[in-house]
């Protein structure tokens, strides 16, 4: 089995590199700490590459083992979690896993490349934390308090704080596994869920104010641009979750934020009932999960909200 090989793998090597995809969520932070606490334990110099890290998530165990660049060039294993593709890799890290001797992903994302010579992908986990669980429970690796906050902290996020359709039997069985062994799991979901900046507050404000709808109300828009960034503000991670302003409104099935880069827009894209966000995004070069996608428009504003809005239209009822 692809678990015992990696194992095989993990035992042999000394030098490990673990990496998310950029802009990183709760999942991508949770389950690369979690990973990296593990090999850690198993004697292993293990460490997370990883830029934008966004503050809320500090309370994570392992942080320490966080690098924005590395003195090792050439790592024995390269481990990759919560990416479909290459692509998704901070582009500044991504030579350290094409040079590493062996390369690992897990993923739960919807369309994978399977771009490892090791690939655990689960295309219905609700996150890659979760994957992470039972394969650490196959492989017999002791989950630690650290560890397993790590982990939950993943599954928290990734399901909406146990909200969203994706989450499983198996989701809640680990956060109660961790209630008996004392994790203090309100203060993860506090943490994790509700906690902002003001910055962030300011934001999601501000992105409240500019809603639009579309299509009788079946659609929600709002933006910001590198202008608001700078007057506000805002830090790594902040702009994560305005996507969710418009989705629980009533009569809305499509929710979608657009934001500026350095070169175009991103938009994300989260759906309530039947809509495919993911095949939406793929339209645009991007894609994720049925209920929650993203993609990178090159194009002015305007356009962009024009492509984006036209194309959810067609996939509406």
């Amino acid at each position: 089995m692809t678990l015992d090989e990696i194992l095989v793998e993990i035992n042999k090597a000394e030098n490990v590199v673990l990496m998310g995809h950029e802009a990183p969520d709760g999942d991508a932070i949770g389950s690369t700490l979690a990973m990296c606490l593990v090999l850690r334990n198993m004697g292993k110099n293990a460490i997370v590459l990883m830029k934008d890290f966004p503050e809320i998530f500090s309370y994570l165990p392992g942080t320490e083992f966080i690098k924005t660049e590395s003195e090792i060039k050439k790592f024995d294993l390269a481990i990759v979690l919560d990416c479909p593709n290459e692509k998704r890799v901070n582009s500044e890290f991504l030579e350290y896993f094409e040079e590493a001797k062996v390369k690992v992903q897990f993923d739960h994302h919807n369309k994978n490349s399977m771009f490892g010579d090791y690939n655990v992908v689960n295309h219905v986990s609700p996150a890659t934390a979760q994957i992470l669980v039972s394969s650490f429970e196959y492989l017999r690796i002791q989950i630690t308090k650290d560890i397993a906050t790590c982990l939950l902290t993943g599954i928290i996020t990734d399901t909406g704080g146990f909200k969203n359709t994706n989450v499983t039997v198996e989701s809640f069985e680990f956060a109660s596994w961790c209630l008996e062994k004392g994790i203090n799991l309100p203060k993860i979901y506090k943490q994790s869920m509700l906690t902002m900046s003001r910055t962030k507050f300011e934001a999601e404000k501000l992105a409240m104010d500019r809603l639009e709808f579309f299509a009788e109300g079946r659609i929600s828009f709002t933006y910001l641009n590198k202008d608001d960034d700078e007057r506000i503000g805002l830090k790594a991670g902040e702009r994560n979750g305005i996507v969710e302003i418009g989705k629980y409104i009533e009569g809305v099935e499509v929710s979608v934020f657009l934001y500026e880069k350095e070169k175009g827009y991103k938009v994300s894209l989260r759906s309530n009932e039947y809509v495919n966000v993911s095949e939406i995004c793929s339209v645009f070069g991007g894609g994720g999960h049925i209920k929650a996608a993203g993609a990178t428009l090159n194009m002015s504003f305007d356009e962009a909200k024009k492509s984006i809005i036209s194309e959810i239209i067609k996939n509406l009822k």
